[in-house]
């Protein structure tokens, strides 16, 4: 099999966590692509190096002396290298950051080096070679990313390589400017290298066995997820379940590369496999449950509101012209609800309101605000009599009262909404009637 390898920041931290990578890439031969991070925290007080690495161009921006600052984030990779026992130096890099640093190279370039050194180090360790991103990954001059111009000089260039460490999280514009995708960037980078070079499988290594069933910090000891589609994972993504950056699902989806999520620290354990389509079946009714809070509904009544022609556009209308983005939208005859991302409407909470008013004469507005939306996602729920019941049961059960249930046609997932003080109740009651008890 041919396999692209990307490791985050917390597996590439220090010299222990690079010995643990290069015994999981050394001990399959398939593993020949190799995408690292930037060096991650090393305890739960250390700082990333790319929050370094902005805090010295910041500095160097202000006119400020950034000497001792460059030479902290050195000492990271040094140490390193030196619990690698490479004779290997950095130094000629250090001195090329700090001029272009002092010159305003900007703040993406500054961000970038985290990923450029460690991939140099990577490269050393594993005795491969190395290929700076800013000459495979293209971006437009207006900072786009060109998604087939990436995919041809990435091609071309690996064709000949077996094996390469390619630094993830930016690329750079034709005249050699430097552009980074947003922070996490380099589970991107992995699935464009994965896509060019026609990957069995992207590998992506963190410090944790997969995704989880549920939240752990709401779930204790939630179990982990065996295989996921591809549809499952962008619903439970919505709801606030990140593992993965979103992005890089879409050029391996598209070439029908699976995506393995593993855990460095723990080799052992299969991951999660997200994959297109599968026949094999969960282990539960259900493959996860994700849910965020800070919702706010907008519930407008009006008498023969469904005889009325138009209304539901002219109020849609009002929330785009005022730039809100509508996340749920349930219905009766003379009733509608409109769930929205609290944070945005208030700002233009008045403004909303009065525009309403004047598109459909309402007879009655009513605001509740503090309301949070959960997802019961799975495949196995089409094939399942009941999974509405059973929800409703367990947050019966559970004293919770539902504000909103909405289900999509694919029967792939069910919404429901809850005041956020039984945010975490719900989940919990959720996950034990579907999990633990399996009823």
């Amino acid at each position: 099999m041919k396999k692209v390898v990307k490791f985050g920041g917390s597996s590439l931290a220090s010299a222990e966590q690079f010995k643990k990578v290069g015994d999981i890439i050394r001990e399959d031969q398939g593993r020949r692509y190799v995408v690292p991070s930037a060096p991650g925290k090393r305890f739960s007080k250390d700082i990333k190096v790319t929050d370094m690495l902005y805090d010295c161009y910041e500095t160097a921006v202000e006119g400020k002396e950034i000497s001792d600052k460059l030479e902290k984030i050195q000492e990271r990779y040094q140490e390193i290298i030196d619990g690698l026992d490479l004779k290997f130096s950095l130094k000629d890099d250090f001195e090329l950051i700090e001029e272009n640093f002092r010159n305003g190279a900007g703040r993406d370039y500054a961000a970038s080096r985290g990923e450029f050194l460690n991939g140099k180090v990577m490269a050393a360790y594993l005795g491969i070679p190395f290929i700076d991103a800013a000459e495979v990954v293209r971006f437009d001059d207006d900072g786009t990313f060109n998604d087939a111009v990436t995919n041809e000089l990435i091609s071309e260039r690996l064709s000949d390589l077996d094996r390469a460490v390619i630094p993830g999280f930016y690329g750079a514009k034709e005249d050699g400017t430097v552009v980074t995708f947003s922070r996490g960037g380099s589970d991107i980078s992995g699935s464009l290298v994965a896509l060019a070079v026609h990957a069995d499988l992207y590998e992506n290594w963190t410090d944790v066995s997969g995704f989880l069933i549920a939240d752990p910090r709401i779930v204790r000891n939630s179990k982990s997820i065996e295989i996921i589609t591809y549809k499952e994972l962008r619903e439970l993504s919505y709801m606030g379940a990140s593992v993965l950056h979103e992005d890089a699902i879409f050029p391996v989806r598209k070439a029908g590369i699976p995506i393995n999520i593993r855990n460095t620290n723990a080799p052992q354990d299969k991951g999660t496999l997200i994959v297109e389509s599968t026949c094999r079946q969960s282990k539960y009714t259900i493959t996860g449950i994700a849910g965020t809070d800070g919702f706010a509904a907008i519930t407008i009544e009006k008498a023969m509101m469904n005889s009325e022609i138009g209304f539901c556009r002219k109020v849609l209308q009002v929330f785009e012209d005022n730039g809100v983005s509508i996340e749920h939208m349930p219905s009766g005859i003379d009733t509608m609800t409109i769930f929205v991302r609290k944070d945005a409407f208030e700002e233009k909470e008045q403004k909303i309101l009065s525009d309403i008013n004047r598109a459909v004469n309402p007879d009655h507005i009513e605001l509740e605000s503090d309301l949070a939306l959960i997802a019961i996602v799975g495949r196995g729920m089409k094939s399942t009599r009941g999974t509405a019941g059973r929800i409703f049961s367990a947050l019966a059960h559970a004293h919770i009262n539902v504000k909103m249930i909405d289900q999509g046609s694919s029967e792939l997932n069910i919404i429901v909404g809850v005041r956020h003080e039984d945010f975490k109740s719900a989940i919990r009651a959720l996950y034990e009637i579907f999990v633990v008890t399996q009823l």
